[in-house]
């Protein structure tokens, strides 16, 4: 393969003299032509502010303090302003994490994309539409004609996604710098970006700088992988060799933290966090996280060695004890009946649609329809699905926090209604997705946690500030995080914080929205043993809602499988992410990212997009998509189906197999 990109020693900072911050700090790295070089690590270790520098685009008041970076033949730092537009887009672009931030919200998508197509390839005109409506087929997007016309806001999160890489490819650039591009997007639609990548890469043999926290991601898609610590460059290899024998302590520990399949154990978590930026740096940056380190590493940063074929920067490399593997199956749950603490049947959310002066109704967004479900007490019931299934609302219907069109809600044997929501509130809380925006940011956190004690009226007033330290240490902060505001913690911390406030009041029933969508593997590891411990101490039941499969496996005795406001199949965990048997459980299963890139079957392409919940296809609400569907399934809606103890599905195709 052909050197495409080059970077040596590059470091990046912020401020001047013996004060400058070094957010990335000598790294060097090369990316072939047709090559995927995954950049990999913790938030805060200098992953995105890397490509940023190599794009040139840093915030106020970072520089390119010393080093090099080659394009091909050009130096790119040394290039005036004016040439690197042409290089930005034309010789290597970027897709950015959060598309709805990068894309104007006010210009239509064929407008932003011709944009680029008129500065890097000269095109105006109906060439340029033409041009803009070919490069939105390349991604994949349906009716691509009718959405150049649209805005932002009007598409999926997966579409937006799609348009980023259609902008990213219209000046037809040689290097692709993906920073986190499917993080926040659904497994099935994950699935489809990234092949949408994988396929554009080798038609036009780009290079790729695949930027992620996933290990899954890069198993699947990566040639080489670079591990990044604080600034730093740790370790470097091929896919292969990085993914059977990683050599560096942290590399190792990013392995150990994922939830494992049948493994009901506490998963390993990596301790304290990774340097602030202004902190003062000796010796090996990981030493004081890492179970291995001497006194030598505190004192003296490593050099790098040659392991296998792997580049490492540690004292110990090719010293350390092997690493111990075990191949696990899913455990079986007991089987034992316990009282149901939820009881939900037929529970409705439809939003009305109004229209005109009068504001009259003219249809209704079923979000949720006819949903039935039981969470045992102590038990977890994991909720997962596409977004924009309805998964949210059921949680939000259940705590009232979105009032309920219909059905019936049973907590602790009573009917919960308008007159008894105060004992839904002491019986039942929310852990919202992101803590950032649910927590006060101009309460200090004891006040936040003494908040729902004083509204409901739990315990003594006087006993009520020991009550919060107490809290405080369940969950693992620090005695003087009481004192202080939520933007002093890091996003782990704040989601503690949540866990807190939802514990205040001592409820028997948490509502988990997303937890650990937003987190790295290692504070997802620390969040995921929480939740487990304080359900053993306390004997909480959760409703688990996420479509991060693995955590599922981890943590979820039962499983409802959600599609446009339904319930599609349901079961013990086990038999529904093993044995899938609805085709959309099967879609999602196959569609999870797995560490072992060889394993497992296939990919299962789901055509088109989830349907509005506006207007439901008649009939089976999957049959669109389906590759199953008969004329059975576009008339009438599948009827139950049982599969044997607790699991049953909702499809023609299976009832009739059976």
């Amino acid at each position: 393969m052909s050197l495409l990109l080059r970077v040596e020693n590059l470091v990046t900072a912020f401020g001047r003299g013996d004060d400058a911050l070094r957010v990335v700090d000598g790294v060097s790295f090369q990316v072939a032509a047709g090559e995927t070089y995954a950049l990999l690590g913790e938030s805060g270790c200098g992953k995105s502010m890397t490509a940023l520098s190599l794009m040139r685009l840093l915030p106020d008041g970072g520089r390119i303090a010393s080093g090099a970076v080659h394009l091909g033949d050009e130096d790119v730092l040394a290039l005036p302003e004016s040439d690197m537009r042409r290089v930005r887009g034309g010789g290597m672009a970027m897709i950015f994490q959060e598309p709805m931030l990068a894309l104007n919200p006010v210009i239509r998508v064929g407008e932003q994309i011709t944009e680029a197509l008129t500065l890097h390839r000269n095109l105006a005109g109906q060439a340029a539409a033409d041009a803009a409506r070919e490069l939105l087929d390349a991604v994949g997007i349906p009716d691509a004609a009718r959405r150049l016309d649209s805005y932002p806001f009007e598409l999926s999160g997966g579409l937006r996604q799609r348009v980023m890489i259609a902008m990213a490819l219209a000046g037809r650039p040689r290097l692709l710098i993906a920073d986190e591009p499917t993080t926040a997007l659904d497994v099935t639609i994950q699935a489809q970006v990234l092949e949408v990548l994988r396929r554009l890469r080798a038609e036009q043999r780009m290079g790729m700088l695949l930027i992620t926290h996933d290990l899954g991601v890069v198993a699947e898609n990566a040639d080489r992988v670079g591990v990044m610590y604080a600034g730093e460059l740790v370790e470097e290899g091929a896919r292969d060799a990085f993914f059977a024998t990683p050599q560096h302590p942290y590399s190792r520990m990013l392995f150990e933290a994922l939830p494992r399949p049948g493994d009901a154990g506490r998963l390993t978590t990596i301790p304290g966090q990774v340097p602030k930026l202004d902190a003062t740096l000796h010796g090996c940056r990981f030493a004081p996280r890492c179970p291995h380190s001497k006194a030598r590493c505190r004192v003296e940063s490593p050099d790098w060695q040659s392991v296998n074929g792997q580049r490492v920067r540690c004292h110990f490399a090719g010293k350390l004890p092997a690493r111990t593997t075990s191949d696990v199956s899913l455990h079986a749950r007991p089987s034992g009946t316990a009282q149901a603490l939820l009881q939900v049947a037929g529970l409705k959310v439809h939003f009305p649609v109004r229209r005109g002066f009068f504001q009259r109704t003219v249809g209704q967004v079923r979000a949720v329809d006819d949903v039935s479900l039981s969470i045992e007490a102590g038990r977890t019931l994991a909720l997962v699905g596409e977004s924009g299934c309805g998964k949210t609302t059921v949680g939000k219907a259940l705590l009232r926090l979105i009032e309920p069109t219909a059905g019936q809600v049973v907590l602790s044997g009573e009917v919960i209604g308008a007159s008894n929501t105060a004992m839904l509130r002491r019986q039942a809380q929310m852990v919202f997705q992101d803590p950032f925006s649910s927590l006060n940011p101009r309460m200090r956190v004891a006040d936040i946690l003494l908040e729902g004690m004083d509204a409901l009226g739990v315990g003594a007033a006087r006993d009520r500030r020991d009550a919060v330290a107490r809290l405080l240490e369940q969950v693992g902060l620090p005695d003087d995080a009481g004192g202080r505001y939520p933007h002093a913690f890091s996003g782990g911390q704040r989601q503690r914080i949540a866990i807190a406030r939802a514990l205040a009041v001592s409820p028997r029933l948490v509502i988990c929205d997303e937890p650990t969508s937003a987190l790295d593997v290692s504070v997802q590891a620390q969040i995921l043993n929480l939740l487990k411990d304080l359900q053993d101490s306390l004997g909480l039941a959760y409703l688990f809602i996420t479509h991060n499969l693995a955590v599922v496996e981890y943590l979820a005795r039962d499983v409802a499988v959600m599609y446009l406001g339904r319930i599609v199949e349901q079961g013990a965990t086990a038999d529904v992410l093993r044995s899938p048997r609805h085709p959309y459980t099967q879609a999602l299963v196959s569609a999870v990212p797995r560490i072992d890139p060889q394993g497992g079957e296939g990919i299962i392409r789901l055509s088109g997009d989830q349907p509005s919940p506006l207007n439901p296809p008649d009939g089976c609400h999957f049959h669109p998509r389906c590759p199953h569907a008969s004329e059975v399934c576009r008339q009438r809606y599948p009827d139950q189906t049982d599969l044997g103890v607790r699991h049953w599905v909702r499809c023609h195709w299976v009832a009739g197999q059976i």
